[in-house]
C-alpha cells in the first residue's frame, strides 16, 4: 500500500462537517469546486485525499474569522478535529510541495470560517530525502563543551548599531563572565555600520584568544541571512575563522533555503523563528509550531527557538514546552536518526524560570538564553550566568527556588530583582 502523508486540523464550519472537510481534501488533491472530466473514479481513488477522522468538538453561534460562506439560515458553527491522509505519489518526499499539499489554498475556502494545521505525520521516504539536523543535541553540547546543564546563552544587545569592535568588545565580558553562547540579534545582519565579515573577524579574534587561554570556546550564532549564495559563501568565511555556529531566519530563507544552506554546512544551523506570530497568534487560523517545527528540522536545523515560560510575547507556557517537547521528540521511529533539535529557551528569560521549565520538560537538553536575566544583574553579568547555572543545579537536585536561593547570593540577587 502506497504511503501516505497525515495532517490533523482544527476547523470550524457552518456546514456539514462532512461535506465541508470533503471540499478541503478535494481541493488540496485531485478535485477542483466543479467536477471535471478528468476526473474518473480510478484517478480519484489512486490521488486524491482521503477523509480519516473527523471528531466533533462544540460550536459557536458567531463565526470566528470574516468572509466564510454558511448555508440559508445557519444558526451554528461547528468545530472539530479532522484528519486528512495523501499518498505520498502526489508530491514525491518534498518540502515545499508538501507545504503546498497541506497548507496551502485550503486556508481561503469558503467552507470555513477557522482552519487550523495541528500537526503532521510524515512518511519515513522524508527521513530519506532531507538531511536533517548534523549537529542536534549532542553536536552542539560536544561543540561548547557543555556536557549536562542547558546551555546559558544570551544575545547581542542593542540589536542594532553596534560596530564590530564594539560587538567583539561585548563579546570579551561576556567570555570572561563565562558565558556559553551568544548569538547575533535577528536584526543585525551585513549593514553598513557592521559588516558581516568584519563582525566575524572582530568576534572570532576573542572568542580564539579566550578559548587559548582558557580552553573554553563560547559558541557565537553569527546571523548568515541572506541570499542563498550569500549565506554559502558567510558560511564559509565563519568555518575558517574557527566559528562554531551560523544562524537563520528561517521565515526569510525558506523551507529550500534552508535546505540549500544545510547541504553545504559543516556548522551548526541556530534557526531562528521571527515571524512565527504571523502563523500562530490566532486560534482560528495557520499553523501550529508542533507542526511547523517539524519541517525546518527535516531541512537541518540543529537549534529551534520555542519562546519561554512567562515571556514577554503573547504565548502562554503549555504552547512553549508543547514546542520544546515535540524539539526534543524522534520524527521517525527506527535507525535512531529521529531528527531531534536543541530547544532555545528565550524571551524575558532569568534564572527563576529553570526550575519550571525542568518540571514540565522533563530535561536539561536546550539553550537558556537571557538577555536582562544576564545583564541585567545587580552583580553585573558573571552573577547573572552564575545565576542561571545554581538555578538549574538545584532544579536537577529537586530542590526548589527558594531552598537554592538561599544559599546562593547570586541566585537570592536575581530573585530580589526579577522575582515579581
Amino acid at each position: 500500500m502506497s504511503e501516505r502523508i497525515l495532517a490533523t486540523y482544527w476547523v470550524e464550519t457552518a456546514y456539514p462537517l462532512l461535506q465541508a472537510v470533503e471540499v478541503m481534501a478535494g481541493e488540496q488533491s485531485s478535485g477542483t469546486f466543479v467536477k471535471v472530466p478528468g476526473e474518473t473514479p480510478e484517478l480519484k481513488e489512486r490521488s486524491g485525499a482521503r477523509v480519516e477522522r473527523i471528531a466533533e468538538l462544540d460550536e459557536v453561534s458567531q463565526p470566528s474569522l470574516p468572509g466564510a460562506g454558511a448555508p440559508a439560515g445557519a444558526k451554528s458553527w461547528r468545530r472539530a478535529e479532522v484528519e486528512i491522509s495523501w499518498p505520498i505519489e502526489n508530491m514525491g518526499p518534498s518540502l515545499p510541495n508538501l507545504l503546498a499539499t497541506v497548507a496551502g489554498n485550503l486556508f481561503e475556502l469558503k467552507q470555513f470560517s477557522g482552519l487550523r494545521l495541528t500537526d503532521l505525520r510524515l512518511p519515513q521516504v522524508f527521513r530519506d530525502a532531507y538531511p536533517g539536523p548534523q549537529f542536534g543535541v549532542p553536536g552542539t553540547r560536544r561543540l561548547s563543551g557543555v556536557e549536562r546543564l542547558p546551555l546559558v546563552g544570551t544575545i547581542v544587545k542593542p540589536s542594532v548599531g553596534f560596530s564590530p569592535e564594539q560587538t567583539a568588545a561585548l563579546v570579551d565580558q561576556l567570555a570572561g563572565a563565562g558565558i556559553d553562547f551568544i548569538k547575533d540579534d535577528e536584526l543585525q545582519a551585513d549593514g553598513p555600520h557592521c559588516p558581516f565579515d568584519e563582525r566575524v573577524d572582530a568576534v572570532m579574534r576573542v572568542v580564539n584568544d579566550y578559548a587559548s587561554r582558557s580552553g573554553k570556546k563560547v559558541m557565537f550564532a553569527f546571523n548568515l541571512t541572506g541570499e542563498i549564495d550569500e549565506m554559502r559563501r558567510r558560511h564559509d568565511r565563519v568555518l575558517s575563522a574557527g566559528g562554531t555556529c551560523v544562524m537563520v531566519s528561517i521565515h526569510s530563507v525558506g523551507l529550500s533555503g534552508l535546505t540549500a544552506l544545510r547541504r553545504d554546512c559543516a556548522l551548526p544551523i541556530h534557526a531562528h523563528r521571527n515571524g512565527w506570530g504571523l502563523f500562530s497568534r490566532s486560534p482560528y487560523i495557520g499553523v501550529s509550531y508542533v507542526a511547523w517545527q517539524k519541517l525546518w528540522r527535516l531541512a537541518g536545523a540543529d537549534h529551534m527557538h520555542v519562546n519561554g515560560l512567562r515571556n514577554k510575547f503573547c504565548e502562554a507556557d503549555d504552547s512553549v514546552l508543547a514546542s520544546a517537547r515535540e524539539c526534543l521528540t524522534p520524527l521517525f521511529d527506527g535507525d535512531g536518526r529521529g531528527c531531534e533539535a536543541m530547544p532555545v529557551f528565550s524571551s524575558g528569560q532569568w534564572a527563576g524560570q529553570a526550575f519550571d521549565t525542568y518540571r514540565r520538560l522533563g530535561s536539561a537538553d536546550l539553550i537558556h538564553a537571557a538577555g536582562g536575566g544576564i545583564m541585567a544583574h545587580p552583580a553585573g553579568p558573571e552573577a547573572g550566568i552564575a545565576s542561571i547555572r545554581q538555578a538549574w543545579e538545584a532544579a536537577l537536585a529537586g530542590q526548589t527556588l527558594e531552598q537554592a536561593a538561599a544559599s546562593h547570593p547570586e541566585l537570592r540577587q536575581a530573585v530580589e530583582k526579577y522575582g515579581s
